[in-house]
């Protein structure tokens, strides 16, 4: 490999396949190469063939609190960075943040991190947050910038001392291609919330069901719609039994996972995102971008993309009695408003969220580094 390298990586190779093609195409237009370190899986080999893309692979325990594990990744990611020589390594995601960034550094290789959200740790607090802070703590000393997206979440770093304040950077979450996600008339008929994540207790899944719950009988035409993949290796993750419940009782449609959202929201009155926190949520950008009303928690990353009253509704986090007052209020909204609501996303997506911004300022990071200092 040359100095020109880039490494990125993640827990899962198809956050990178999902969520930074733009990237690794702007990396390449560039001039560099792009290789990807991370756990694979198959439902990215597709988009990696596409990209034709490096894929290193490398295990990952994303729930795991073991020392003795996580230094063996730290040592792993560290024999990979020195053989690959790279001229910055970019990651996503707690642990290539956090163990990745340390290898990096300890290598001459500047470490652009990317604090996507903040997980459990952070939501939950105690021990397990304390104990995550001092890792970011060190795993970002050395870095020259560390993005995040959303203003809140780089506050609270800076407030904490885990990063300075000339260090941290705002992105606008991943960014949306325009052109991919393009505005799709509503769909006629009863109303259907559609729900597009990871299902996981942090993002508002019961909450999410609960509202359905709640309104069926009200709105007897509506259809209530999970889609994304169970993660029961997550400490908050759905169990496949929960899941099954929920489906026999005829409370949700469960639509499984995909590798193109854009069907489905178009099929979709609303998008819906009762989330306890994020970063910057891609659902809910994509969404907008196809002109959809959004609902989501008051929280920071929703609270960026959703102008409550605009182009959707905020409600109070963990409240399945808010979220479907709010469902309701949109349900009953003349199809007029309903439109000038999708409308006003639209617009507020090609103003601050475009997919061009994150690729350009990556690329301004890469060319203001030390040219003497990759891969020595």
């Amino acid at each position: 490999m040359t100095a020109r390298t880039i490494v990125l990586s993640a827990n899962s190779d198809w956050n990178i396949a999902n969520f930074r093609q733009g990237l690794i195409r702007g990396l390449r237009s560039a001039g560099y190469e792009p290789v990807v370190i991370a756990p694979q899986d198959p439902a990215a080999d597709k988009r990696m063939r596409d990209l034709a893309v490096e894929r290193i692979p490398l295990h990952i325990d994303r729930a795991g609190l073991n020392p003795l594990a996580d230094f063996r990744l730290l040592l792993k990611y560290r024999s990979l960075l020195q053989q690959l020589r790279a001229a910055a390594y970019l990651s996503y995601t707690i642990k290539p943040n956090i163990y990745g960034s340390f290898a990096a550094a300890s290598l001459g290789i500047p470490a652009i991190p990317n604090v996507s959200g903040l997980g459990t740790a952070f939501i939950q607090g105690g021990g397990l947050q304390r104990f995550v802070t001092w890792l970011y703590r060190i795993g970002f000393a050395r870095a020259p910038v560390v993005f995040f997206q959303n203003q809140e979440d780089s506050d609270l770093f800076v407030s904490r001392r885990i990063v300075r304040l000339a260090q941290s950077k705002v992105l606008p979450g991943s960014g949306v291609d325009l052109d991919r996600f393009s505005p799709k008339p509503l769909p006629e008929g009863g109303p259907v919330f559609l729900f597009i994540g990871r299902l996981l207790r942090d993002k508002g899944v019961v909450e999410f069901v609960e509202a359905a719950r709640n309104l069926r009988s009200e709105f007897p035409g509506a259809r209530f719609q999970l889609l994304g993949g169970l993660d029961e290796g997550n400490r908050t993750g759905i169990r496949a039994n929960e899941l099954a419940a929920w489906v026999g009782e005829g409370v949700v449609e469960y639509l499984g996972t995909t590798d193109d959202v854009r069907p489905f929201i178009a099929g979709a009155t609303t998008v819906v995102l009762p989330s306890y926190r994020e970063g910057l949520p891609r659902s809910l950008l994509e969404a907008a971008a196809m002109a959809r009303p959004l609902i989501a928690s008051d929280v920071p990353g929703c609270r960026q993309v959703v102008d409550d009253g605009t182009n959707g509704f905020l409600c109070a986090a963990r409240d399945a009695s808010a979220l479907a007052n709010r469902m309701r209020r949109l349900a009953h909204l003349p199809r007029p408003q309903q439109i000038a609501m999708g409308e006003a996303g639209r617009s507020k997506v090609q103003e601050r969220f475009s997919e061009a911004f994150v690729v350009q300022a990556y690329l301004d990071v890469l060319a203001g580094l030390d040219p003497a200092k990759p891969g020595s």
